[in-house]
């Protein structure tokens, strides 16, 4: 409320001073504007010179009869309350007072009211004059104000006794009361000045004085602060309010939030980070917070009532977000209106007195001095106001977008949070952080565009106003052609709308296959397919690119429309003048140009806003459309109370499918009941439906029919293992806090006390990007963790012991599952048959039903299926059993029940590295458990080579001379034209022309064309120079990623590449040639305007060099902060989008665990961390942007002052007047100079970090012409390892130590150890995803590192632990090169188990694969990888936990397959279940990081202490239990 009473004050303000102006200017000219005169007399002289003295009094007993209201009030009040409480005493505690400069300024500003009523009641009883004939009405009148004050200033000095921050409402009337009397009898005042042709009295002199001090008090009643500080006693006065006491908790204050009026004018709260920012680089700590009002919590739940008041008002789920942003941004756009409605206004002030200060130069004889410099205080006042408007608009609207931003993107990762499964998969990943960082950027820019919408009117009312003043009927011309310019707009948006459109589609396209690039870089170097998918990722670059030409094309063609628009719009005006008689002088045309510059501003703006506009309402619709996709079914779980039955989870006729709209459910006739306490375990071939159970417990699946209630918490393992970034007690604790006891039970449980002994920081170890640094088993086992930790009621466990080894199976099983959650209810899902047993319930899925349920023994006698399962495990079984008996220790081994078994980990982990994936751990070790390091920051300004690299990335920067010339001609040009009509025009209508009308319109036509052709040449080269120079840095990029070596994609968050490829290429497609570009033109501007000024009045350089060199300094003293705020905002927007796709990706964990808020609230912090520095930045903008404003307008009035002050005759007064026209713009220039090279700079940052990535360290060559291998080699495949070392970095100990082995040509070699013995690590070796350091690897006599990459790469197989789908088609995933036909194709599938579930679907090969394959099942994803491999077919195939995730039946299958197809083949297989290396010729141990044993497994069995004798001893003890019963079951069958 406050607010906009200062703006209507503010506009109040406008009105009277724009009454001065037109007084000042009607001044000069006693004839030609004595109609201008009285009708400004009549305006002004209401009734008498005695009305306002009336008007005083009225107000002033309208102030002491409220003033009377406001103490009865009171004292009725404080008598209620006594009576009410006649016993309760307040106890008043001592305290500290602290008077601010706030407060002493008021008191000050209050005696200097009251002394100068005083003073003028002294000088009425010496006999002063008055304007009204009434002089006791007048002396009446002032004894009243004093009156007034007297109370006024007793209220301000009562406020440190009432011990209240803020003012009294009737103090802050009356000073608005005050201030607008000031205002009207200063105006009064000049009024009289300007008619009496007098000299200014004391009296006049007072009142102005009188409305300085006023005008600061209308500022701080606004405010409403008393400017005294109260430091209460801590121990008994408590915090009034929760709003205290979140600021105390807060880390800084917010010094904008605490800004004193003249500080939020001038921007001078930002001084002191200014002072830190000049000392040192500027850390994130040391920018102060956001102001409460900006905080992304306060903001996000403001929109969430705007949503919800347009879903009341419309009756409706899905509110409109247009309506909702627009009640979320109303108030804030309306202040900011208002301020650029003054603005506009202002600026119009300028061109509208230039006709009167030619003629005022013209005729200086007639005219006093004073006359003269009351115009030039006109123009400066304007000047000021137009400054302070158009600075205060300008933040406002950046501060608005801050506040849009920050509730959009906290309604987007909330939505994401809740989006059901259906509409997860139409919208990926990298769509969604495009929303967030591209979509949401171009919303924010539209509100800080909407303020043009309200100006241009203004604006161009205004122009037309003064034009038609001037040029009288010749204005229509102008208007006309005016409307035709902007009408231009029309079909040019249009079209831009499209291209837009289609930009954003084509780059949601690149997005997305980068993303998915990324997340699978691993398995594309393994698998050689790196340089397809890079050619398919610069095929998708291309469309953008072809996209972004036109765009850009079209963008040039505006420029030269719209910088040739008031060319053309002046060269219709003045032609028309000529054809219709108008006369034109001097001072006309001048006024005219002016008023065509001014012009040039809303013309230009216009395309830009309609763009705007069209780029906002595609993003807009793209986010609305997003934030109204269907979201997880809230009632598809019913969650009851505990009650006596003791049922934790029952589901009644359950039928739920992933699709709704298929014909087939997922599942259906589902039946469960599942009591406290109850194991139940869920077993059956892959694709059967045993994780989609889980899911329907979870409420993940869409219910179709029945119902599922659970009573209690609940606590989810998925089976991909969902880890996130951080330690790894973080990951355990989950939001939880710490408690020693029940922690270091849990990790016990969870066999990890091993795994922190050694890691270089225990639990306190960094956890990479999806877990990268840690062993399938680890993560799997941190996550069992996290879930045990909950202590929650219910446990969901998805295939926990797929990941694990033999021995950790077990400890998990017995101490973990039968031991810490034994009163606990257990769904977990196995495909280990030895974990059955164990189970109060067994369900067997098939085909998305319950086939059998009951207990083991129960399930054996049924013999309807179960027996398959048990039987393929019973078959694996007896291999093991059969080749120990064929030892001659079995018999010990199996007797022998206490042998010494091996931790989880043995001490080689220290040096060794995991089972599955890349190991960094040890590379913690030096960097204190951290593994991501913190974003790359370059300190100190950009370097002259960044602005090199980027000037000379196209033809050697050819091209930019070239644009300079044209730019410059340009300018050139164009101040000949206006030098050229003012010089021709005669000075006034009697005076003789010059030249000929036909002359002087010809010549001012050809100069102004020239002048556009050059526009149109530059725009041009601009557009091609800024793209080709965009392409080529993003294919340099794109490429120096792609070759670089697995560590850095290990050590690197995806999301600091995607913002990259996103946000900073946006930049450098877009914004950056145009920006740099704009560097140049400024500056060309700049000094044809001081060349003009200088030319006409060269002593303007005496102010204007000292000035050039403050502005000069402030930017030095501007740019070091600047500087480091732009790269902080840069570096914290990546978090944001790293911890969106990790929320997305774990969003059914989360959603398990219950823990939505506490993700909401991380991510509202993290807003608030980006906040802060981007914030502090644009405010920093304005910081500059305000005081050079004032410098140039000190450089302008300065000029003024001197064309008036010089003798008439020594400058010609129509050039004076060119010089002034352009003197209106210098401020305008000369921010815009220091404006633009700070934006380069800042926008520089995004080609800084495109070449940090485009000069990483690169692999190995992927092709060496001189050392290619023959075609058919690896003809034998016969793998010599020759004294074998291998490190991870210089200052890292070996992880592979003197391996020395040879592994035969077309043989099955099984490679076993502990986690972290280096298994994995000898794998990457072959493949050289780590280089040896010492040693030689040889395949067929050829030194693998003499070779090319790909050469290596592309000849051998390999099927991971972790398998890889990517988005598209069956097809495209199995053969993504595209060298197989169908028939291989289906082949392939026939053998991998999947030829009948891909011919069951309509699309057969072409069925879709979604992002990460989630709509294929763990199993079945890994069947796909080993699709690939048979493909293949080479000659060394490695099979690294290959069918981890898949049933023993369909295990026992794949091996027989693998047996058959690569029987003649070198087949290296790494795995945790025993039976799948036990048939292997021959057996490699090792432990930490050597061979420990290598022979065929009988030798090994043989011996009792071997290493492989222990791990099948393990296998078979664990399986015992379940041999008896096995054998219980084959005797039944054979009976």
């Amino acid at each position: 409320m406050l607010l906009v009473e200062g703006e209507r004050t503010r506009n109040n303000m406008e009105y009277w001073s724009n009454l001065l102006f037109q007084a000042t200017t009607s001044g000069l000219n006693s004839e030609p504007n004595l109609e201008l005169l009285q009708h400004w007399e009549a305006k002004l002289k209401l009734s008498s010179p005695c009305f306002w003295e009336n008007f005083s009094i009225i107000l002033q007993l309208g102030f002491l009869g409220s003033l009377l209201v406001y103490f009865v009030h009171k004292i009725v009040c404080q008598s209620c309350m006594q009576r009410s409480k006649p016993t309760e005493k307040r106890t008043e505690y001592p305290g500290m007072v602290k008077q601010g400069l706030t407060y002493k300024a008021n008191v000050g500003c209050s005696i200097l009211l009251l002394g100068s009523h005083l003073l003028i009641i002294l000088m009425l009883l010496n006999g002063s004059g008055t304007h009204c004939k009434s002089t006791m009405l007048v002396f009446l009148e002032e004894i009243m104000q004093v009156l007034s004050w007297l109370i006024s200033l007793i209220a301000v000095l009562n406020t440190r006794k009432a011990s209240s921050p803020k003012l009294p409402w009737f103090l802050r009337t009356w000073w608005i009361c005050g201030f607008a009397l000031s205002i009207i009898f200063t105006a009064l005042d000049i009024q009289y000045i300007l008619i009496d042709k007098e000299y200014p009295g004391v009296g006049d002199y007072i009142n102005f004085f009188s409305l300085l001090a006023s005008t600061y008090l209308l500022g701080i009643s606004i405010r409403g602060t008393t400017g005294i500080s109260f430091f209460k006693n801590v121990l008994t006065d408590p915090l009034l309010n929760g709003i205290t006491e979140k600021k105390e908790e807060g880390k800084k204050d917010s010094p904008y939030g605490r800004a004193t009026l003249l500080q939020l004018i001038t921007f001078s709260w930002l001084n002191p980070l200014f002072s830190v920012g000049f000392k040192k680089p500027l850390e994130q700590d040391d920018i102060p917070d956001i102001d409460v009002k900006d905080s992304a919590g306060f903001v996000s739940h403001s929109f969430d009532d705007c949503l919800n008041h347009v879903k009341e008002k419309d009756g409706t789920t899905n509110p409109s977000i247009y309506k909702a942003i627009f009640l979320f941004i109303r108030k804030k756009a309306a202040i900011n209106a208002s301020f650029a409605v003054i603005s506009a206004g202002a600026s119009y002030v300028g061109p509208y007195l230039i006709d009167d200060f030619v003629n005022f130069l013209s005729g200086k004889k007639q005219q006093r001095l004073q006359d003269g410099y009351l115009l030039a205080i006109a123009f400066l006042s304007a000047k000021m106001v137009e400054t302070v408007a158009q600075r205060q608009w300008i933040f406002g609207a950046r501060q608005l977008g801050l506040r849009l931003r920050a509730a959009l993107i906290s309604h987007i990762y909330k939505k994401g949070l809740h989006l059901s499964s259906q509409s997860r998969q139409s919208h990926t990943s990298g769509e969604i952080i495009n929303y967030m960082s591209v979509d949401i950027q171009r919303i924010t820019d539209f509100i800080w565009y909407l303020n043009i919408i309200w100006m241009l009117p203004i604006q161009i009312s205004l122009a037309i106003y003064i034009l038609n003043m001037n040029l009288g009927s010749g204005s229509l011309a102008g208007l006309m052609a005016t409307a035709m310019v902007m009408s231009c707009n029309i079909p040019i948006t249009r079209i831009q709308k499209r291209f837009q459109s289609k930009i954003m589609e084509v780059k949601d396209d690149r997005m997305k296959a980068t993303s998915e690039v990324l997340r699978n870089m691993k398995t594309l170097k393994l698998q050689a397919w790196d340089t397809q998918f890079l050619h398919k990722i610069e095929s998708q670059r291309k469309d953008e690119y072809n996209w972004l030409w036109k765009s850009l094309r079209l963008s040039a063609i505006s420029a030269f429309i719209f910088w040739g628009s008031p060319t053309f719009i002046s060269v219709v005006t003045f032609g028309a003048c000529i054809l219709l008689g108008i006369p034109l002088t001097a001072g006309r045309v001048l006024s005219a140009l002016a008023t065509f510059r001014m012009l040039q501003d809303p013309i230009f703006n216009l395309p830009d806003l309609l763009s705007v506009i069209a780029q906002a309402k595609v993003s807009v619709d793209r986010v609305a459309s997003y934030l109204q996709e269907d979201e997880i079914q809230p009632d598809a779980v019913v969650l009851a109370p505990k009650d006596e039955s003791g049922f934790e989870i029952e589901i009644e006729n359950g039928k739920f499918s992933w699709n709704p709209e298929s014909t087939g459910p997922t599942l259906e006739r589902i039946e469960l009941k599942v009591k406290r306490g109850m194991k139940v375990a869920i077993c059956g071939t892959v694709g059967s439906g045993k994780s989609s159970l889980l899911s329907c417990v979870l409420g993940e699946i869409p219910k179709l029919s029945g119902m599922v209630k659970i009573r209690g918490t609940k606590a989810y393992v998925p089976q991909s293992p969902w880890i996130l970034s951080g330690n790894v007690r973080e990951n355990i604790l989950f939001g939880n806090p710490y408690d020693s006891a029940k922690y270091e039970r849990t990790i016990k449980a969870c066999a990890l006390e091993k795994d922190f002994e050694l890691f270089s920081s225990g639990d306190l170890t960094e956890i990479g990007e999806r877990g990268i640094n840690m062993s399938g088993g680890q993560k799997q086992r941190i996550q069992i963790a996290r879930a045990v930790y909950q202590d929650a009621d219910i446990y969901l466990l998805d295939d926990p012991f797929s990941a694990v080894d033999a021995h950790t199976g077990t400890q998990l099983f017995q101490d973990c599952l039968m031991g810490i959650l034994e009163d606990k209810s257990i769904l977990y899902v196995t495909h280990q048959v030895e974990f059955l047993p164990a189970a109060d319930l067994i369900l067997v899925m098939q085909n998305g039903r319950v086939k059998q349920a009951g207990r083991f023994e129960e399930l054996l006698k049924q013999n309807i299926g179960f027996e398959v399962l048990v039987g393929a495990h019973s078959e694996a079984l007896e291999s093991i059993l059969m080749v120990e008996n064929s030892s001659r220790t079995s018999e010990r081994l199996l007797s022998d029940g206490d042998v010494d078994v091996e931790p989880t980990l043995n001490t080689g982990f220290c040096s060794g590295h995991h089972d599955s994936e890349h190991n960094l751990t040890l590379e913690t070790t030096d960097n204190g458990g951290k593994l991501v390091q913190d974003e790359e920051r370059e300190k100190g300004s950009i370097g002259k080579d960044v602005y090199w690299s980027y000037l000379t990335a196209v033809k050697g920067g050819a091209l930019v001379p070239i644009i300079l010339l044209a730019q410059s001609l340009f300018q050139v040009l164009q101040i000949a034209s206006n030098y050229w009509m003012a010089w021709a025009s005669p000075p006034t209508t009697e005076a003789e022309p010059v030249v000929g009308l036909n002359i002087l319109f010809l010549v001012y036509i050809m100069l102004s064309v020239g002048s556009s052709l050059c526009v149109l040449v530059r725009a041009t080269l601009v557009a091609i120079a800024g793209l080709l120079t965009s392409q080529k840095l993003f294919t340099n990029m794109l490429h120096s990623i792609f070759r670089s070596p697995m560590a850095f994609f290990d050590s690197t968050p995806t999301g600091r590449i995607l913002n990259r490829a996103s946000t900073d290429q946006s930049v450098l497609d877009l914004e950056m040639a145009g920006k740099l570009g704009w560097c140049a033109f400024s500056i060309i501007q700049i000094l044809g305007t001081i060349a003009v000024m200088s030319q006409v009045a060269w002593q303007v350089f005496a102010i204007f060099i000292p000035v050039t060199g403050i502005c000069v300094w402030y930017q030095q003293y501007y740019i070091p902060t600047a500087r480091e705020l732009a790269r902080l905002a840069g570096i914290q927007r990546t978090p944001i989008l790293h911890h969106f796709a990790e929320s997305l990706m774990g969003a059914a964990t989360i959603r398990a665990f219950n823990h939505e808020d506490r993700f909401t609230n991380a991510n509202l912090k993290l807003i608030d961390d980006h906040s802060r520095p981007w914030f502090h930045n644009v405010s920093a903008m304005e910081w500059l942007s305000f005081r050079l404003n004032l410098l140039s307008n000190f450089v302008f009035v300065f000029s003024l002052v001197l064309l008036v002050s010089l003798p008439e005759g020594i400058i010609n007064p129509s050039i004076a007047g060119l010089a002034v026209t352009y003197g209106l713009n210098l401020n305008v220039l000369q921010a815009s100079v220091i404006w633009n090279m700070c934006n380069a700079e800042n926008k520089m940052i995004s080609v800084e970090r495109i070449l940090q990535y485009s000069k990483l360290t690169s692999e190995a060559p992927l092709v060496i012409e001189e050392c290619k291998p023959p075609n058919n080699w690896p003809q034998v495949g016969t793998i010599c390892f020759k004294n074998l070392q291998i490190r991870y970095a210089e200052h890292l100990p070996s992880v592979l130590r003197d391996i020395n082995c040879t592994l035969p040509g077309r043989k099955k070699v099984g490679v076993v150890g502990r986690t972290g013995s280096g298994k994995s690590t000898l794998i990457q070796a072959i493949f050289r995803i780590v280089e040896p350091k010492e040693g030689t690897i040889e395949i067929d006599d050829v030194d693998i590192c003499k070779i090319g990459l790909h050469d290596l790469r592309s000849r051998l197989s390999i099927i991971p632990q972790d398998p890889t789908m990517f988005e598209g088609t069956v097809r495209g995933n199995l053969d993504p090169l595209g060298k197989y036909s169908d028939n291989d194709i289906w082949e392939a599938l026939d053998k991998c188990q999947l030829g009948d579930i891909v011919r069951a679907k309509e699309e057969k090969l072409d069925s879709t694969v979604v992002e990460n394959g989630e709509n294929w099942s763990v199993g079945q994803r890994q069947l796909f990888c080993l699709g690939r491999a048979l493909l293949k077919r080479s000659s060394i195939l490695v099979l690294d936990e290959a069918t981890a995730s898949v049933d023993s039946a369909t295990d026992g299958v794949v091996q027989k397959i693998i047996s058959r197809e690569f029987k003649d083949r070198t087949v290296v297989t790494i795995a945790h279940r025993i039976h799948t290396v036990i048939d292997s010729d021959l057996v490699l141990v090792l432990s930490d990081g050597r061979v420990v044993e290598y022979d065929t497994p009988a030798k090994l069995l043989e011996r009792e202490d071997s290493f492989f004798s222990k791990l099948i001893k393990e296998y078979s003890l664990r399986s015992r239990s379940f041999n008896n019963l096995a054998k219980v079951q084959n005797a039944g069958l054979i009976s």
